[in-house]
């Protein structure tokens, strides 16, 4: 993640014809639960937007041209499959409609791009691995850029209960 790509134009989340958005990665690990709860239970409270975002990593075979096209389209459709399933979540969770996005590249990049190019992003919410193996390689990763990152980041602790994140979202 490069340092001189924070410096980004001013959010307008609280703009006239604007809204605040909430910024969830969705992804295959047992923290996006929580992440995806806490988002969708906190954008419902408070009138705001929800954004789910999946990212892919580009096909690394160079073997069969036809091969690497493949791989890169069976991960987007899955990567649609995970974001609907997360949508449908959040409809029931908090009864919002959330936008959703896929993009290939390394997470932590496509991240960034995703708000410099969407300036009603207002916070990014992640969850910490409730395991032994630490927060996770995304939080872990964004936790040493923390002090420069564009917008505020919330970590949602991964082994707090939906009870738990309704008294607090």
């Amino acid at each position: 993640m490069e340092t001189s790509r924070m410096a980004l134009k001013p959010r307008r989340s609280y703009e006239a014809g604007h809204r605040p958005k909430f910024l969830v990665v969705i992804d295959d690990t047992d923290e996006c639960g929580r992440a995806l709860y806490f988002a969708a239970r906190r954008a419902g409270r408070v009138g705001a937007d929800l954004l789910l975002l999946a990212v892919i990593s580009p096909a690394d075979f160079q073997h069969w041209l036809g091969v690497g096209s493949l791989m890169e389209a069976e991960a987007a459709e899955e990567a649609g499959r995970m974001l609907e399933d997360a949508a449908a979540r959040a409809r029931a969770i908090a009864g919002i409609d959330p936008q959703k996005a896929v993009r290939t590249g390394v997470k932590a990049d496509e991240i960034l791009t995703l708000i410099e190019e969407d300036e009603d992003i207002s916070l990014l919410v992640l969850a910490a691995g409730a395991g032994s193996d630490g927060p996770g390689p995304l939080v872990t990763n964004l936790a040493g850029a923390a002090a420069s990152f564009p917008i505020p980041i919330a970590i949602v602790p991964g082994a707090l209960a939906d009870a738990d994140i309704d008294a607090l979202a």
